[in-house]
């Protein structure tokens, strides 16, 4: 029996507490793990009832209490709390979602939790309290005492798993930060990634090119033969199962996708537009490389819907059954 899950509530103002409190209502149809949630006791409640769902809250003390009270409502964990006022964000909310965050990261550095789902934060309403993160992803990282350097931010979807090599830059300034070491440091912790977490032996990793027709031999771009094809080789030179450089534009063809487990993408929307077309309400956010197993749904706050019962909540629940076999792959 593994140590329950922590979830953090994400913004409270969007649709992360909806979600979570929807997700517990199906948590036997769909073989979730049992989880808690890092305070938001008023904010579950109420997300729960603006939902119109039946789904108790039950107030704990400590994360033992949890796996039992688990079966007749949802387990809040006593912390930080504030009001649900759907789909209006604000610096209170901002406040809460990042205390819900810290006590939530807190229980899976130290064991108490055997893994870390993350509710959809605003960062730009985090950033006003003074968070200095990019995103959670960077936020946990430092929480485990690692370099965002040294973990992978994988989407996951029932029919494809991407990795972008650059993340949160600029269209222009991609050609100018990859490199051949990037893409080695992101290929191995993919591997290793795919072995301890999914039980894939042997991953295969795809690898597509930056530019159109993987560079037509250099009329299109120099990157593939300058950047890309060295880190390949040098991915295969350990042992890796890699492939590529592929032109994007086929890459993800049904046949295609058969014949690698993830593709690692070199900007941010070639690995995420592919993701979301196919996955777009079942795509997990997957942090490799961490000591500890972070999940959070491929989505954001979606404040234009919380609170109105639309948001649909097929990718939390993803969130929660991916982190709960994760982490029993670790035990």
């Amino acid at each position: 029996m593994i140590e329950p899950l922590a979830l953090s509530l994400g913004d409270p103002a969007g649709v992360g507490p909806e979600l979570i409190a929807d997700a517990w209502t199906q948590r036997e149809a769909e073989g979730l793990a049992p989880f808690l949630v890092a305070g938001g006791n008023n904010v579950i409640a109420a997300a729960a009832s603006a939902r119109g769902i039946d789904a108790p809250v039950v107030a704990i003390k400590s994360p033992e209490e949890a796996a039992e009270a688990f079966t007749w409502g949802i387990p809040v964990l006593a912390g930080p709390d504030g009001e649900y006022r759907p789909g209006k964000p604000d610096q209170e909310g901002a406040a809460l979602a990042l205390a819900s965050l810290e006590l939530a990261t807190r229980l899976a550095v130290e064991g108490d939790a055997s893994a870390l789902v993350t509710g959809p934060i605003a960062k730009a309403r985090l950033a006003e309290i003074g968070f200095a993160h990019p995103g959670q992803t960077e936020f946990v990282a430092e929480a485990c005492g690692y370099s965002p350097l040294d973990c992978v931010m994988m989407l996951a979807g029932p029919s494809l798993r991407t990795v972008p090599v650059t993340i949160h830059i600029s269209l222009a300034e991609v050609p100018r930060q990859l490199t051949s070491a990037t893409i080695e440091r992101r290929g191995r912790i993919t591997a290793m990634g795919l072995m301890r977490d999914f039980g894939i032996a042997s991953p295969r990793l795809a690898v597509a090119a930056l530019n159109p027709h993987a560079g037509e031999e250099g009329r299109m771009g120099d990157e593939e033969a300058r950047i890309i094809l060295p880190a390949i080789e040098a991915l295969r030179a350990e042992g890796i199962d890699v492939t590529g450089p592929h032109p994007a534009d086929a890459l993800f063809a049904a046949r295609n996708r058969e014949t690698f487990d993830v593709a690692l993408c070199m900007y941010h929307d070639q690995a995420l537009i592919p993701l979301k077309t196919l996955d777009f309400d079942r795509g997990v956010n997957v942090t490799l490389g961490l000591p500890i197993v972070r999940t959070s749904p491929d989505h954001g706050t979606a404040f234009g819907i919380a609170g109105k019962r639309m948001a649909d909540p097929g990718a939390m629940i993803a969130a929660i059954r991916m982190a709960g076999l994760c982490a029993a792959r670790r035990t």
